[in-house]
Parts: C-alpha cells; structure tokens; sequence
C-alpha cells in the first residue's frame, strides 16, 4: 500500500466517528429512522466536511460503553420528562411559567465536548442554547419553568451535569480528573457526585 493512500485511510478513519454523529443528527433532526434519511445525511455528511474546512478536533481516543449506556439512558428519561412538563406548563392554567436566561459554566476546555452538552441541552424539551461563549466556555441557556434562584442553580447543575456524564462516556482521562475534581452532581441523582 503507497504511503498516500495510508495516509487516506488513516484521515478516513480518524473522521468516520464525526460522519456517524452528522448522519445520526441529521435523522434526528428529520425524526426519520429510515434509509433515505440516512443516505440524505451521509451526503449532507460528506458535503459539510468537503466544503466547510473546520480545524481538526482530536478524539480522546477513550470510549467507555457502560457510561456511554448512562448517557443514553438518562437523556431518554429526560427528554420523556422534559416533554411532559413543557406539556403541563402549556396547559396549567394557575400559571405563566417563568423564563431566564442561564449561564451555565463548563469544567472542561474542549470544543467538542462543549458541543455534545449543547447539543444534549437543547434537545431536551424546556431549554435551548441561545449563545455558546468559546472563549469562556460558557454556555447560556433559555429556560422554560424557572421561578426562582434554586431553580437557576438546578438548571445549571443539571447541564454540568450532563456534561460530567458526556465526559466519563468519551472524554480524555485529564478530563476525567477535572469532572472529578470539580465535584460535579447532579439533582436527579439525590446530590451525589455524577
């Protein structure tokens, strides 16, 4: 094999994880399962990645299936969740619900991290990401439901969160120890560190 198509195969590789995550966003975005829509995105995949030159993102490398299950898991029960609730403020007549705005700061430095936790955030209904600071690594939030200060700290801890729950299923071990260190938890787990 000639040094040139190594080097092919090794870039083809080394994106195939980000043409899996465009092809598995656009059919949620469609809310279509079928193989159309994952023709549509592998195109759609394949375009993005050939005309929108983006900086390349190192992979950790790391992928632990058991927190990657958690993830999933807890994003399914919170999407359920969220669902019913946006639904009962809709049509709780006692009362408006209240909005804000939430900033939300992230522990760890990486672009693509910071991406998965806004991505998570807005698909579960009753939040989405307005404004995403890189610089800061600061994510802000519209919040639906929000009627005091405990209700914005629960929202923020909820993101960290996830974020801490991205990050032990495919984040780097430096990662790792900063979640850690951090002491993230997570109100849905009664407190205890996620």
């Amino acid at each position: 094999m000639s040094p040139h198509r190594s080097t092919v195969l090794t870039q083809l590789w080394r994106q195939l994880p980000f043409f899996v995550w465009l092809i598995a966003l656009w059919m949620l975005l469609w809310g279509q399962f079928t193989p159309l829509a994952f023709v549509t995105g592998l195109a759609v995949a394949v375009f993005v990645t050939r005309v929108f030159r983006l900086p390349p993102v190192e992979l950790s490398g790391r992928v632990n299936l058991w927190y990657g299950l958690v993830f999933l898991l807890t994003f399914f029960g919170a999407v359920v969740r969220g669902s019913l609730l946006v639904a009962w403020q809709v049509v709780d007549p006692r009362r408006y619900p209240g909005t804000a705005i939430v900033a939300v700061p992230l522990r760890t430095d990486d672009d693509l991290i910071m991406t998965h936790v806004g991505v998570t955030a807005s698909l579960i209904p009753g939040s989405l990401v307005v404004e995403a600071d890189r610089d800061r690594r600061i994510l802000y939030l519209h919040v639906i439901g929000v009627d005091s200060e405990a209700d914005v700290v629960k929202q923020r801890t909820a993101i960290q969160g996830w974020e801490a729950r991205i990050v032990r299923a495919v984040g780097s071990r430096a990662q790792l120890e900063k979640i850690r260190a951090a002491g993230v938890t997570s109100p849905q787990q009664g407190g205890t560190p996620v």
